[in-house]
């Protein structure tokens, strides 16, 4: 199997049977949304929402976050993981935001890694959902799913997982992509016992193609 055609039956595939998939994350504004994804590091998404409306109603905005103090913060997010950084993140994130920015959440991936805190997979989360913009957020499930299944090849990191399937997957699905990919590694091909049976992507997985070959020769 090519590679064209191993990206063509997975993408033909989550579009016909997850053409609706979207962020677990609950939000209203891009702000709530950067607000989440920074908090979603290292943590479920579910923990996340859990938390994540008293917070909001508390700041519910860059500039009331501003005003806060990491230790006011950490109140509100302390039963997620990192709590005390992600409270020193956030608020330095909202002060650059309303210095910098008036408040509004950028919209290119260069000017949301200037603010504390905000990465790479963090910045294509946002242009991506809230801008409709192409981009690939690259975090555990995607760089952990894409190379098992054989859509990328010893990549060293998500940057080079992040190109690899840019090269590959059309601009207009990129930021679907993305979410099939995420809750395919959260629910299917999970990281310790992945459920090879009840996935769709079976046909064209590398990993799996691989097992059952080495199952028949074993066999043989």
């Amino acid at each position: 199997m090519t590679l064209k055609e191993r990206f063509a039956g997975i993408i033909g595939w989550f579009s016909e049977h997850m053409p609706e998939a979207d962020t677990e994350l609950h939000f209203r504004t891009p702000y709530e949304l950067l607000v989440a994804v920074m908090l979603s590091a290292q943590c479920t998404d579910k923990r996340v929402n859990l938390v994540t409306p008293a917070l909001f109603e508390r700041f519910p905005d860059p500039q009331r976050l501003a005003e806060a103090t990491p230790d006011e913060v950490f109140e509100y997010i302390k039963s997620v993981s990192y709590p005390n950084a992600k409270a020193d993140h956030l608020v330095a994130m909202a002060q650059r935001l309303v210095e910098a920015y008036g408040g509004r959440v950028p919209d290119t991936v260069e000017e949301l890694t200037t603010l504390q805190g905000v990465g790479r997979k963090t910045a294509n989360v946002i242009v991506s959902i809230v801008y409709g913009k192409p981009a690939m957020a690259v975090d555990t499930h995607v760089f952990r799913v894409a190379e098992r299944i054989g859509l990328t090849t010893r990549s060293r990191n998500p940057l080079q997982t992040e190109r690899a399937l840019v090269k590959h997957i059309p601009a207009e699905r990129l930021g679907r992509a993305h979410h099939w990919l995420i809750l395919h590694g959260r629910y299917v091909c999970t990281a310790r016992s992945p459920r090879c049976g009840a996935c769709g992507i079976a046909p064209w997985c590398r990993q799996r193609q691989r097992e059952l070959k080495a199952a028949l020769k074993k066999e043989a």
